[in-house]
């Protein structure tokens, strides 16, 4: 694996890079700003990048604006995003280029380290990875005339679990159900979410990007 990091803290950069040279991940080049991010993802082609959210000059959503950049200009991608707080935009701008390979972690998540491993891989692999304390945020944001008010209760967790790119069994050891039963509530989001029978990996990265991109515009 062959990763760019992108991150205007020094100490975090370079904090990251020892820490994933020393799981025996290549990094191959890390930036201080966009405009680096870009370029080293020109020469080292990696396989994902690692970017803050809030870069210079105006340490908004620069990080957000170049990760769209090398999506489009390298398609396929993987992107992880680490931010302080929780950016609700970030779906929609990056999706524009694909749902694969993609995933959204509070920087407190870098701490454990095992959940941020095992979250860079599920993204290197094409899969997703969104923080579960974001999915809880934007749960609790969103609005009482929301879609999402045909999900009971089970199958909202269910949902938020599923955001955070965990697989079928993974979530019925998390929830203490059955696998059985975690088919049947997800069959039901589908249907609740007006989702057609088609591709069910498809499916399941569009309920929920539905529910992020609802949660964005009625925040």
């Amino acid at each position: 694996m062959r990763i760019v990091i992108a991150e205007d803290d020094a100490l975090l950069r370079e904090g990251l890079a020892l820490l994933l040279r020393a799981e025996g991940l290549d990094v191959v080049a890390t930036a201080a700003d966009p405009s680096e991010l870009l370029a080293a993802v020109a020469e080292h082609v990696p396989d994902v990048a690692i970017v803050d959210v809030r870069m210079p000059p105006t340490h908004t959503h620069e990080g957000i604006v170049a990760a769209v950049d090398a999506r489009r200009r390298q398609p396929g991608l993987a992107v992880l995003v680490l931010s302080a707080y929780v950016e609700e935009a970030f779906a929609t701008d990056l999706l524009a280029y694909g749902s694969a390979g993609l995933g959204y972690l509070l920087k407190e998540r870098v701490g454990r380290v095992d959940e941020f491993l095992a979250a860079l891989h599920r993204v290197a692999g094409g899969g997703t990875a969104i923080d579960p304390d974001v999915i809880a945020q934007l749960f609790a944001r969103t609005r009482s005339d929301s879609r999402l008010d045909r999900l009971s209760p089970r199958e909202r967790e269910v949902l938020a679990v599923m955001a955070e790119g965990l697989g079928n069994t993974a979530i019925a050891a998390r929830l203490f159900v059955t696998e059985g039963a975690v088919h049947k509530h997800i069959r039901s989001i589908f249907a609740k979410l007006d989702l057609a029978p088609t591709d069910l990996a498809d499916r399941r990265v569009t309920a929920v990007l539905r529910y992020l991109e609802d949660a964005r515009l009625r925040a």
